[in-house]
């Protein structure tokens, strides 16, 4: 079965939004430049390198039609990869191999994920990601917490989020103090009482 992952830059306050064109007001476009390092580089040329297709949102999807296939040099794989895109409104892209998804985006998604393929990266889809985190379709999580807060901003986890456990699967932390961590679900909360405290009479 293929795996969703989300790879997503993260301040501390959970803001994943980095595009100020979005109609919302959002100022802080490009938070994340001024921390990079050779640790933050290396593990996102490591991303960009592995062979996986894209599940996206419409938004991320229109931003990135334009602009990678003339950047291509610096992500050779997002042009092989074909591009899920969650969206009502659009049928076609000149942007191939890009296939639509459309209706019902979670019944899309987990037939999706019984086929054969590579494992689906999902970046930026803020708003696409609600509904899969809602109907428990993330599998991973791969993450750069950056040393900052927005206030303001689109999140990571929002109003599709849901009691769930993950497991630590690698992390380090970059010489600029970025967190770098991968995580992979790991079944329900786990919770229980605390040790009983017995108060003196």
């Amino acid at each position: 079965m293929r795996k969703i992952i989300a790879c997503e830059f993260m301040t501390l306050d959970g803001v994943i939004q980095n595009e100020e064109n979005d109609g919302d007001g959002f100022k802080h476009g490009g938070w994340f430049f001024g921390y990079a390092d050779e640790a933050t580089g290396a593990v996102v040329q490591e991303r960009l390198a592995k062979p996986v297709d894209l599940l996206l949102g419409r938004k991320t999807f229109a931003a990135w039609e334009t602009y990678w296939p003339t950047h291509s040099n610096f992500w050779p794989n997002c042009m092989t990869a074909t591009k899920y895109v969650a969206s009502n409104t659009r049928s076609e892209s000149d942007w191939q191999p890009t296939v639509f998804l459309s209706d019902d985006l979670a019944e899309n998604v987990r037939e999706l994920k019984q086929t054969d393929g590579p494992d689906l990266h999902v970046m930026g889809s803020a708003d696409m990601l609600q509904t899969l985190f809602r109907n428990d379709l993330v599998d991973g999580l791969e993450l750069m917490i950056f040393p900052i807060t927005l206030g303001p901003g689109k999140r990571l986890f929002a109003d599709g989020t849901i009691p769930a456990s993950f497991r630590v699967t690698n992390s380090q932390v970059s010489p600029n103090g970025v967190i770098i961590a991968s995580y992979e679900r790991d079944g329900d909360v786990k919770s229980g009482g605390g040790p009983q405290i017995e108060e003196d009479e």
